[in-house]
């Protein structure tokens, strides 16, 4: 089992930043993916994010690509969703969650999910 802790989420002003944080615990993972999404009511799912462990490969969404930055701390074993010049649109719950396989990453469907932060930027 693996454990997924977050934090960093709040309230802020359109054009500002913030920093969530994925903490993992339990079974520790050597390799695999972690994957950001989020989620607003009434909306699908969203991936957002995505960084390979090994190899910190990214890859991300059209519509966060350039403003977010995904990376991650392989010895704390720790991610980090850096979201930069925010949008009223941003707001959302942010989830991070973690596979093996990015296959599952991509399809929503990854074995451990974090508990969720969320995030609202005004405007």
């Amino acid at each position: 089992q693996v454990q997924l802790v977050e934090s960093g989420g709040g309230l802020v002003q359109a054009g500002g930043s913030l920093r969530l944080s994925c903490a993992a615990s339990g079974r520790t993972f050597s390799a695999g993916y972690m994957g950001w999404y989020r989620q607003t009511p009434g909306k699908e799912r969203e991936l957002v994010a995505t960084i390979a462990w090994r190899g910190s490969s990214t890859d991300y969404a059209g519509s966060v690509k350039g403003r977010f930055t995904v990376s991650r701390d392989a010895a704390k074993n720790t991610g980090f969703l850096q979201m930069n010049s925010l949008k009223p649109e941003d707001t959302a719950v942010y989830y991070c969650a973690v596979d093996r396989f990015i296959r599952d990453i991509q399809t929503g469907t990854p074995d451990y999910w974090g508990q969720g932060t969320q995030v609202t930027v005004s405007s």
